[in-house]
């Protein structure tokens, strides 16, 4: 028998995420924000910090940069202070 190894496909092309600014309106638990945006579109997000150590005390009121999910646009990363 011989094993055969899988290649992932490097054809796929990577998909840029869109930054949006916001508002942190509220700390919900494990971490996560909800986040009002200033642009149109979706009015409120889910939003989790992206691990920075500045990111770790956020605060409603805080304005932040968000990183919108291509596959999930309620959900996003706060990439840094707005």
């Amino acid at each position: 028998m011989s094993a055969q190894k899988t290649q992932r496909s490097q054809d796929r092309p990577v998909e840029a995420a869109l930054r949006v600014s916001g508002r942190v309106v509220e700390q919900l638990p494990n971490a996560l924000y909800r986040v009002e945006l200033t642009s149109g579109g979706r009015p409120q997000i889910t939003a989790h910090a992206s691990g920075e150590s500045g990111l770790l005390r956020l605060r409603p009121g805080d304005t932040v940069e968000v990183e919108l999910s291509s596959y999930d646009p309620g959900r996003g990363r706060i990439v840094g202070r707005g």
